[in-house]
């Protein structure tokens, strides 16, 4: 049997790192910006961790 193929539009947003944590950027961030905060734009242009239960329910599309 052949290996499963990635889900390539999972695999566009996030990345793995060498420990085995999922990076993922934060959501709410592509329109309708002049009615977020600056601490709430500013915050989210940083990316971060996926939680566990999250990586694990998306394990198999990785």
């Amino acid at each position: 049997m052949s290996k499963m193929k990635s889900k390539s539009s999972l695999t566009k947003r996030i990345k793995v790192s060498s420990s085995g944590k999922v990076k993922r950027s934060c959501a709410y961030r592509s329109h309708l910006a002049q009615n977020k905060t600056t601490k709430q734009k500013r915050q989210s242009r940083k990316s971060s961790l996926m939680h566990p239960s999250d990586f694990k329910r998306l394990k198999g599309l990785i």
